[in-house]
């Protein structure tokens, strides 16, 4: 499923035009981005839990050229999925 294909089930699900749907998807992905750039978690419960996480600087190898080369540290958005929603798969 795409984003348009996302907004277009959003819209039947919640029975609303496909204008809201997208400025409501859209106004979620920016709410979550804000926070995370604020340091912040987002934990929705149910669902799981959107977060930064450090990786530390470490050694690599260029593949191209089997070379080795120096990764700097770097941060990443994260989700972990909630206990409660993995387990509706397994049901």
């Amino acid at each position: 499923m795409n984003k348009n294909e996302l907004i277009r089930a959003l819209a039947n699900k919640l029975n609303i035009t496909l204008k809201s749907a997208a400025a409501a998807l859209d106004g979620t992905i920016d709410v979550i981005t804000d926070a995370l750039n604020a340091g912040e978690k987002v934990q929705i419960s149910g669902f799981g839990t959107f977060e930064i996480k450090s990786k530390s600087a470490r050694e690599g190898v260029n593949p191209k050229t089997g070379e080795k080369i120096k990764i700097s540290a770097s941060k990443i958005p994260a989700f972990k999925f909630g206990k409660a929603y993995k387990d509706s798969f397994n049901k």
